[in-house]
């Protein structure tokens, strides 16, 4: 834990934004994806959350502005699915480590260890806590997976997605929770 700094003695600098490649997500972002900060994208199966998530990733990790290249975790495909997603889309993949996990510790340590300039978490409901006796998906392993991705994002400086389905209630699924410890929620649905 940081101790108390006092506003006026913190320094902002001109990289505290990453730009996502997509115009009008940087404009919602206002300029681009602040550092540190905790990004929740819900929607329902087959919109497109995950295929948004690997262009972004192509664009911040081939961009030598963004060293350390980005870190995209499936809990759901395997490497092949997403190289496939990645080929049809005709993107780089320079800079996009993929990481099939869904162990949060496991996750954690990584993100640690190599400090990518952005972490994709695919999806929340697919993490756990080994330590806790609940299955993935369950409130209690989607909120304390959530609220450690809060923390390591703060600690670290490093921006992190994390996807959310959503229930047959058209709501994203997990608990209500969830949506007030991320600092920004994202919904896409149809037209």
């Amino acid at each position: 834990m940081s101790p108390p700094v006092k506003s006026a003695d913190i320094e902002i600098h001109e990289n505290i934004r990453y730009k996502t490649g997509v115009s009008e997500l940087d404009r919602v972002f206002g300029g681009g994806i602040v550092k540190g900060t905790l990004i929740l994208l819900g929607g329902a199966p087959g919109i497109g959350k995950s295929t948004l998530l690997l262009q972004i990733s192509d664009s911040i990790g081939s961009n030598p502005e963004y060293p350390g290249g980005t870190l995209y975790v499936s809990g759901e495909e395997s490497k092949q699915q997403v190289k496939i997603r990645s080929d049809r889309l005709g993107l780089s993949g320079q800079g996009v480590f993929i990481m099939c996990e869904t162990d949060i510790e496991v996750i954690s340590e990584q993100i640690k260890y190599f400090k990518p300039a952005l972490v994709i978490i695919d999806s929340i409901q697919t993490m756990i806590k080994s330590d806790i006796a609940s299955s993935a998906g369950s409130v209690t392993q989607v909120k304390l997976c959530a609220s450690q991705l809060l923390e390591l994002a703060k600690n670290t400086d490093i921006p992190i997605f994390i996807v959310s389905h959503v229930n047959k209630d058209g709501a994203i699924a997990g608990p209500k929770v969830l949506e007030h410890i991320v600092d920004v929620v994202l919904y896409f649905e149809a037209s």
